[in-house]
């Protein structure tokens, strides 16, 4: 005659549930501990006011003055206002501004030259 298993008692049950959860925010606790950012003082706080205007004169100079992106192929940053009226004046004529617009997306994401075969050893 086979006999059946026995199951935990109720209190067993309750015991392991509770060291887990205890454990679990033990961890929780330890790691918010070890991982908690040094408080900011005066000097960190002029720091990053610093960096932050220094980004924004930064962009406040490519919105507003010419400027090279890449000089090898020619590519030039204008002032965000030259820019516009660029556009206004080439969308006058509204099917040439198209197909320029389709041609230069055309040869900007044009596929990659196929790689050169590699010559075979074996020959």
């Amino acid at each position: 005659m086979s006999e059946q298993p026995r199951r935990p008692s109720a209190g067993l049950v309750l015991v392991a549930l509770v060291g887990t959860f205890l454990i679990v925010a033990g961890l929780v606790w330890v790691m918010q501990y070890y991982t908690r950012p040094a408080p900011v003082n005066q000097a960190r706080i002029a720091e990053r006011r610093k960096y932050l205007a220094d980004i924004r004169a930064a962009e406040a100079d490519a919105l507003n003055h010419y400027g090279w992106v890449d000089a090898s192929k020619g590519l030039v940053r204008l002032p965000i206002g030259r820019a516009i009226e660029l556009l206004l004046e080439e969308w006058k004529n509204p099917a040439a501004a198209h197909s320029n617009l389709a041609a230069r997306a055309d040869q900007a994401y044009a596929p990659p030259p196929a790689a050169p075969a590699a010559p075979n050893p074996f020959e």
